[in-house]
């Protein structure tokens, strides 16, 4: 009896432990950069750009799920499948395209805790830029007691960030008519359409896309998925949840960003193109708690998502070179450009749009050979996509890489 009870436990625990990655992944969808952009697109056209979030957190949705099925099923990270399937000129070109989208997220994330702290505390946006940078290095050194610790701690700054947006959202009030509206796709002249390509062209993040399949990679080879079938298909359907419930949140965060500005800054006609204008203006309209809860969010959002990329930076040289370096190390090279641009006294919303220039140019890299291989049968085994699943992937991956292209376009022609 109690052998039969132990068998039966041994799949409660295999699925239980594909719980958590992907709320690391999350982060990436409510970094600093979604902030500034949900925020301009409900100030301007009110809640007309509702759908282009929904529909960017769909895509996020397909995205992140190949990634971990791809880590589950092999047991190996993207990187590491690029690095043993792919010739070596391609496998050093994607090491350095990577390398650069790791330092570019890192000065976003840095940039938007600095401000977070200047906004809570005054501390000028150098300093700030230092003390983010030792948060972040300290939720990393939790990873080094377990995945779990770190993917606990990150969900938890995850709910932080939710609940803020939440807490403004009741605040604010809610027009169901506008919201029911927005999900309508339309738009309202040219400048609507920009905006919609910023908010679709940066919403997928390729360091997460690495991050997430070693993530998974990591529980496949601890508890041997591979050698059974049915654990597989059983084990997916967790990964699968993991991945709704994570993003899911991010999803409502997002949306709730773009509610509130439609809600209160878009009639107002007040100006949210800077982090530093929505929190005025949430004190002025709401209060000081709500002008709090958004600097606490944002300050949560620059922790986890600098952690979470300096971590991707790490799963990114060691699977395209089979190479580490130690954590401080690391942790000093990502960082380094954020520092670099705050002391200069570069303007943070400046750096913060030519970050994710960086980010946008990395995109196709990373969706690609997550499609190529996500596809064939001989790397997935039972779990290779089907083929609606590869038509729709590559349409996602078509679209975005697109956006991203003209996104940079209408960046560097002003």
């Amino acid at each position: 009896m109690t052998a039969t009870i132990a068998t039966a436990r041994k799949p409660a625990v295999r699925r239980a432990l594909m719980y958590g990655p992907a709320f690391v992944a999350a982060i990436a969808y409510v970094d600093p950069g979604n902030f500034a952009t949900n925020f301009a697109a409900g100030s301007r056209y009110g809640y007309l750009l509702l759908w282009v979030i929904i529909a960017g957190n769909l895509m996020a949705l397909l995205v992140q799920m190949l990634s971990a099925k791809l880590g589950l099923a092999t047991g190996r990270d993207l990187p590491q499948l690029c690095r043993q399937r792919f010739p070596r000129p391609v496998v050093v070109g994607l090491w350095v395209q990577a390398e650069l989208v790791a330092m570019a997220t890192d000065l976003a994330e840095v940039i938007g805790g600095a401000i977070a702290l200047n906004l809570l505390f005054g501390i000028p946006l150098s300093i700030g830029g230092l003390i983010t940078g030792a948060v972040a290095f300290a939720l990393l050194g939790s990873e080094s007691r377990g995945h779990r610790r770190f993917e606990m701690a990150v969900a938890g700054l995850l709910l932080v960030i939710v609940a803020g947006f939440v807490f403004n959202t009741i605040l604010a009030g809610v027009d169901l008519s506008g919201i029911t509206g927005g999900t309508v796709p339309r738009f309202s002249g040219s400048e609507s359409v920009v905006l919609a390509t910023g908010i679709l062209g940066a919403t997928l993040m390729p360091h997460v896309i690495y991050l997430h399949s070693s993530l998974t990679s990591t529980r496949s080879r601890h508890i041997e998925a591979g050698r059974h079938a049915g654990d597989h298909l059983s084990m997916i359907k967790s990964v699968r949840r993991d991945v709704l419930l994570s993003l899911g949140l991010a999803g409502l965060a997002n949306a709730a960003m773009l509610v509130i500005a439609a809600r209160l800054f878009h009639p107002a006609g007040q100006s949210a193109d800077t982090l530093s204008d929505v929190h005025s203006g949430l004190g002025s309209m709401l209060g000081t708690g709500a002008a709090l809860a958004f600097a606490i969010a944002l300050l949560a959002s620059g922790f986890a998502s600098s952690s979470v990329g300096t971590y991707a930076g790490q799963i990114i040289m060691a699977g395209f070179l089979n190479r580490s370096l130690p954590l401080a190390l690391r942790r000093g090279i990502t960082l380094a450009p954020a520092l670099v641009v705050l002391f200069m006294g570069v303007d943070p919303t400046h750096a913060l749009v030519w970050s994710q220039v960086v980010l946008s140019f990395g995109i196709p890299f990373a969706l690609v050979p997550l499609i190529a291989l996500t596809s064939n049968r001989t790397v997935m085994g039972p779990l290779a996509n089907r083929p609606l699943t590869t038509v729709v992937a590559c349409a996602v991956a078509t679209l975005v890489s697109a956006l991203n292209l003209l996104l940079i376009v209408q960046i560097v022609l002003g």
